[in-house]
């Protein structure tokens, strides 16, 4: 996130968009309550009626994959209107000119056409959020993860500048995070194209600064994303696997494909709390703990590192994270030294200049969020304050791109997949829980009020659902809040396994998969 948590109260408009905050962020959706309490006008824009939208100004249901279709058209809709911030644009932007030139190549009423929203919603949303004082963007992978994900959040932060809605509190291009800890893995270097603190490996000279601590010589080839590595383990490039606290037999599109590669695999390990469905594909099981076993840091969506303090003992054989891979690699043959979580925080803060004024003294009662670039520095509750990082902001030309799959005749529903309340992520520890569980004991696909109609299936019903790549069975729930054509599933449940129908095609950019956008077919039992 560009900017906080706690200053999403005090906006005065909110757009959220690919997030169904209250079930996937609750505890950021209670801010945005508190923003619409004091006169916040509240934008949803997604295919579902989430529970945002019984408090929102507007809520518009865009058709999957569509999404920057209708962000080019807010922009044109705040040029025209002469809504746009041309002092920000002038003083702290750049391309301008290719901006307007990418949003005027359609018109409201074709993006009508490609989006399903009335171009006359899109003109109030867009008139709404340029107008207000302060207005800030939500979202979440909704936006992100389809082949377009990239131009997505290019298209986000486009609007954001073309506003003035960016380096000043209660603004900003806010991403929420699907897990505690996805920003300090990434943070840590757990992507393929950067070390640590997203220093780039094809530098030389940040190259030489990790090889220079670590004492070996790294490679300068960008690596392999999660999707790629299940594409060349079942060609057999990719011989080995470690897979740590991830369970990509049920998160990973495409799971028969999935399955395939993971058996393909020479040698698969898996480092887990429980025996995943991924885990249980292993030739070898590396106990690890849960957060309550272990000391550490997490750092959370708005940029805060926080202490994670042990509560009990590690059960059994178990052991933290690190420690495996300590004695791992020093019985590889190469010697780690560290000997606690702190020494490893002091490697952190050598290394990642945004991270070198943290430690653990000092988030020892509360987080600091980075950049923190000296033992004085009291963090940055946002950013780009003045000027951008890289100087000054650029537009980006982004047109709309179809998703891979549009529906036919074979297949003709759009396919998307989320999150619920009661559930997180693929189940290994919510399914788990006895009351979770009970509250939610199977997976459902939700299919408006009209689709249920025309299929002549009832609340409760067991439908066939099948894609391009597998087909599931599953129990029927009726949404009258869903849009016409589309129809929703949860990823958390095994025995009806979303992603089993989803489909692996890559954003060129960022290599994401389209779990959000695939065509299915849907047959009552």
């Amino acid at each position: 996130m560009t900017n906080s948590i706690s200053e999403i109260k005090d906006a005065d408009c909110i757009l959220v968009t690919g997030s169904n905050t209250t079930e996937a962020h609750p505890i950021i959706a209670l801010e945005i309550k508190k923003a619409v309490k004091k006169g916040a006008k509240l934008i949803v824009i997604d295919p579902r009626r989430i529970e945002l939208s019984k408090i929102a100004i507007l809520h518009l249901q865009q058709i999957p994959g569509t999404d920057v279709a209708w962000l080019n058209g807010m922009m044109r809709v705040i040029i025209e209107e002469n809504l746009h911030d041309k002092n920000f644009i002038n003083n702290h932007c750049e391309d301008f000119e290719l901006l307007k030139e990418a949003v005027y190549e359609q018109s409201l009423e074709d993006i009508e056409k490609i989006t399903g929203i009335n171009s006359s919603d899109i003109k109030e949303a867009a008139i709404l959020f340029a107008k207000a004082d302060k207005s800030t963007i939500l979202y979440s992978m909704g936006i992100t993860q389809h082949t377009t994900g990239t131009d997505n959040v290019l298209s986000i932060a486009n609007l954001a500048m073309l506003t003035g809605n960016i380096g000043k509190e209660s603004t900003g291009v806010n991403p929420l995070r699907g897990q505690n800890n996805v920003q300090g893995a990434c943070d840590m270097g757990a992507l393929p194209n950067v070390f640590p603190g997203y220093q780039k490996v094809t530098d030389h000279d940040l190259r030489n600064k990790f090889e220079e601590a670590w004492n070996v010589s790294l490679s300068n080839k960008v690596g392999l994303t999660v999707t790629e590595m299940m594409k060349e383990a079942a060609t057999s490039s990719l011989r080995a696997l470690y897979i740590m606290g991830e369970n990509p037999m049920l998160s990973d599109p495409d799971i028969n494909h999935v399955e395939e590669s993971l058996k393909s695999l020479e040698f698969l390990i898996v480092q887990d709390i429980f025996l995943t469905e991924t885990a249980k594909l292993a030739h070898i099981v590396l106990p690890g703990v849960s957060f309550a076993e272990k000391d550490g840091t997490f750092t959370n969506t708005e940029r805060r590192v926080q202490r994670v303090r042990k509560a009990i003992n590690p059960l059994g054989y178990s052991l933290p994270d690190w420690k495996i891979i300590r004695n791992i690699s020093n019985a590889l043959g190469y010697p780690m030294r560290y000997n606690s979580s702190y020494d490893i925080m002091e490697e952190i803060r050598y290394l990642i200049p945004s991270y070198a004024g943290i430690t653990y003294e000092r988030i020892d009662n509360f987080g600091l969020q980075w950049p923190c670039k000296n033992i004085d520095d009291p963090g940055t509750k946002f950013l780009h304050k003045d000027k951008f990082v890289r100087g000054k902001g650029k537009f980006h030309s982004v047109k709309y791109i179809p998703a891979q799959e549009a529906p036919d005749e074979k297949y003709p529903f759009i396919f998307t997949t989320g999150r619920m309340l009661y559930h997180y992520h693929t189940g290994s520890m919510s399914r788990k829980a006895k009351g979770l569980d009970e509250i939610c004991p199977q997976g459902y696909v939700e299919i408006s009020l009209e689709d249920s109609q025309e299929l002549n299936i009832s609340e409760g019903g067991e439908v066939k659902i099948s894609s391009r790549r597998g087909q599931i069975s599953t129990m029927v729930k009726i949404n009258q809040g869903l849009r016409k054509g589309v129809v929703f599933m949860p990823f958390h449940f095994v025995e009806c396994a979303a992603n089993t129908l989803t489909n692996p095609a890559l954003d060129p950019k960022s290599k994401i998969p389209e779990l959000k956008v695939a065509a299915v077919n849907i047959e009552k039992f």
